[in-house]
């Protein structure tokens, strides 16, 4: 037998904190549509996580694909379906491990560099378009607000 909670009017508290999470799905799925983009900018032959993956050797650097699919919560199968292709794109290229010879590191071309470069600016674009018309106190408060949200 199941029991039904009764109806009530949300608190003042209540109702802030569900515009909250209409404003974060909000935030959520423009971000997921920023990325589309931007992996389409990349490269629109490739699915969305190959830019994850080229992403991620920007940011780092040259890495061992083991390494890259545990940083991108890849399964290893996965990233290298991807890298074989991004490879055969010229936008990845592979080397013997200097400390393991057995081993490669992966690494952007400079092709891939550079159309990390251009996907980065269509993000950045976009968030400048964004912002335009906020005042750097208002950056500095949404930030600080987003830092301790994400804390937790």
């Amino acid at each position: 037998m199941s029991t039904k909670l009764p109806n009530r009017d949300p608190s003042p508290r209540d109702a802030l904190e569900l515009e909250l999470g209409v404003e974060l799905s909000a935030l959520l799925s423009a971000s997921r549509a920023l990325t589309e983009r931007s992996a389409a900018a990349f490269h629109p032959a490739l699915q969305p996580a190959a830019f994850h993956i080229a992403r991620w050797l920007y940011a780092y650097g040259p890495a061992k694909p083991s390494a890259v699919a545990e940083a991108v919560g890849m399964d290893r199968s996965s990233t290298s379906h991807l890298v074989g292709r991004m490879k055969g794109l010229g936008l990845v290229e592979s080397r013997p491990d200097p400390s393991d010879r057995r081993a490669v590191v992966l690494s952007l071309s400079p092709l891939g560099e550079e159309r990390v470069l251009a996907a980065l600016d269509l993000r950045g674009a976009v968030f400048s378009a964004r912002l335009q018309g906020w005042s750097d106190a208002d950056l500095q408060a949404f930030t600080a607000l987003l830092r301790r949200f994400n804390a937790g």
